[in-house]
């Protein structure tokens, strides 16, 4: 039996719609046939058999041609996923303020401190302001100044819990938080110097954060867990 990887070394003549004669090769070229053995009966050249042959390695071409254009089209389907996995997601990703959220935080007062923070206060608390040291539990959407977003607790399903004020964020959000009411929500414009020092790789969907650049922090404080337990 001929093999399928010998098949498909035959030129590739499907696609000028007509096969030439595999008797009428040129002089000084040889071509190769395939002769089916039957044991029954010895090896036969005929036209019949020529015809045979040349049906099969026609289907061969047939059946490469088939499995080459499909996958080229898995290919353009992948490489179009791809591309899009690149840039920003269709569709809209949550947000802790919202088009009208943004329209109303252009009439609210910026707050700006010592170390060079601004923040505006989206809803201001009614619970207690977390103590340095202690562990609080926070949702934040973080974007460069485009309004890109680059984290997103509010994506991974799943409250951020850390201690506030111990250097396991970054500056920018230590002192935001610690100014805040339990229930609050605030903008914080964080400046390069309070926002990451060696800066954050892009990602797909996600924007580089270049080094000591200045971010934006949308954040909520939902509870401060020790504070709570000594309340009650």
């Amino acid at each position: 039996m001929p093999s399928m990887a010998s098949s498909l070394l035959l030129p590739f003549y499907s696609t000028c719609g007509k096969i030439p004669s595999l008797n009428a090769a040129p002089q000084g070229i040889s071509v190769r046939r395939f002769v089916l053995k039957v044991k029954s009966s010895e090896t036969r050249e005929s036209t019949s058999n020529a015809n045979d042959n040349a049906m099969f390695n026609t289907n061969s071409r047939r059946d490469f041609l088939g499995l080459a254009l499909g996958g080229v089209s898995t290919l353009f389907i992948h490489s179009f996923d791809a591309a899009n996995g690149a840039g920003l997601p269709p569709e809209e990703k949550p947000k802790l303020c919202d088009s009208t959220c943004e329209k109303e935080l252009e009439n609210v007062p910026m707050v700006t401190t010592e170390s060079g923070l601004q923040y505006k206060d989206i809803k201001v608390g009614q619970g207690p302001s977390p103590p340095v040291g202690f562990q609080v539990a926070a949702n934040y959407v973080a974007m460069v100044p485009s309004g890109q977003i680059f984290d997103s607790s509010l994506e991974k399903g799943q409250l951020y819990i850390f201690r506030v004020g111990s250097g396991q964020v970054i500056k920018g959000l230590d002192e935001g938080l610690l100014s805040m009411k339990v229930g609050g929500k605030r903008r914080l414009y964080i400046p390069g110097s309070l926002a990451f020092p060696k800066g954050l790789n892009s990602a797909p969907g996600r924007p580089r954060v270049a080094p000591n650049s200045p971010v934006i922090f949308d954040v909520s404080l939902e509870y401060v867990p020790g504070l709570e337990v000594e309340e009650e």
